[in-house]
């Protein structure tokens, strides 16, 4: 039998190299709290964009972790009808999409309040409001039961799987997740981005739901991670570092889980994918503040609302190329509206046409 974590006659004692972390510890801190400064000095506007988009891409990247595909439209303007953010016309939002939203500003905008098993059971019941995980029912708002033992995380097709991890029975969870709430809550002195390293790996490891453990847990990070900041804007996504290092990070998980209880390798992974994650705010920022000069540039020019929205998304990084049929479709218009409004932008230099004509013409932003 493989001797997981939690079958460790000391577990939940986790233990550390405090020294060992010393340094990468306190290199992460600075950047964090110089990158935190940097934005806190930006103008409103700027800020509430570079907060905008770094949400949404936490929100997105969490399900695409556990290849749950979210519509970024749809959960960009979720956060902002939620948070009070003006971006014009908004996409109605999906009651699936509705929830995770839901579940990431209450820890993220209310990181101040205690983490507690009721609050833990609304944020579950928020990602299934209809009660199933896909196809299949599910215990939603409460700890997994004995029906889901043994619990599980496997790979491979049926009759291949490999497990890589069995979670505690659930008979066990009571007191399990007893121990972990009143350690998250207990002014201990450990930095609280320390803490957000351990809290994610103790939640998975405890696994306490059916389903929806791995968002859960990334949650829980993010709420740290924002009490390390005392602020509830967020302008990093561990998340969507994760999703571009997700094989290490269930490798890491994994080795963990199976090992000692010494997790020093994982919290040096963690804090080196929050400094990796600050390199990617630093290119949020960098978009953000080009999507300001360019409107700063054309401020003085008469764009319809179409035009404005379709620019935007060029400036946010349209996926795929942009053409008459596209647009027509993005913006609800007939396909003639849509050609003499690309040509109006052809026309003011704004856009420009790529290479290649016909059929397959497309067009990109001439400048940003």
């Amino acid at each position: 039998m493989t001797k997981y974590i939690h079958r460790r006659s000391n577990w939940p004692k986790l233990r550390w190299d405090q020294a060992a972390l010393a340094a990468p510890l306190a290199a992460v801190r600075h950047r964090q709290g110089r990158f935190v400064g940097r934005m806190e000095a930006l103008g409103f506007t700027l800020r509430s964009e570079a907060m905008l988009q770094t949400l949404t891409q936490d929100v997105v990247k969490s399900s695409e972790i556990e290849g749950e595909i979210l519509n970024e439209d749809q959960v960009r303007s979720s956060i902002a009808r939620h948070l009070g953010i003006d971006i014009g016309a908004l996409t109605p939002a999906d009651r699936d999409v509705e929830g995770v939203v839901e579940m990431m500003l209450d820890a993220t905008q209310k990181y101040d309040k205690p983490l507690t098993k009721k609050r833990l059971f609304g944020w579950h019941a928020a990602l299934f409001p209809t009660g199933r995980s896909g196809m299949h029912k599910i215990k939603v708002g409460a700890w997994r039961d004995h029906s889901s033992d043994p619990m599980r995380v496997v790979s491979g097709a049926i009759g291949q799987e490999r497990v890589h991890y069995e979670a505690p029975q659930a008979a066990k969870l009571g007191g399990e997740m007893k121990a972990f709430l009143d350690w998250f809550e207990k002014a201990d002195g450990t930095d609280p981005v320390l803490k957000a390293a351990i809290a994610h790996l103790w939640f998975a490891t405890v696994h306490p739901f059916e389903d929806g453990n791995g968002r859960i847990a990334r949650a829980i990070a993010d709420m740290t991670l924002t009490r390390s900041d005392q602020s509830p804007q967020r302008f990093y996504s561990m998340s969507a570092q994760i999703h571009h290092e997700r094989n290490a990070y269930y490798d890491m998980l994994e080795e963990t889980q199976k090992g000692e209880l010494d997790i020093t390798p994982w919290v040096e992974w963690f804090l080196g994918c929050l400094d990796r994650a600050i390199d990617g705010a630093e290119s949020t920022l960098a978009d953000v503040l080009s999507k300001a000069e360019f409107w700063k540039k054309h401020a003085g020019a008469a764009f319809n609302d179409r035009q404005r929205d379709i620019l935007n998304r060029l400036l946010d990084g349209f996926e795929g190329k942009l053409t008459s049929s596209k647009y027509a479709i993005i913006e609800k218009t007939s396909p003639d509206t849509a050609l003499r409004d690309i040509n109006d932008l052809l026309e003011r230099g704004v856009l420009a046409k790529d290479e290649g004509g016909g059929r397959s013409t497309s067009y990109s932003l001439r400048e940003r």
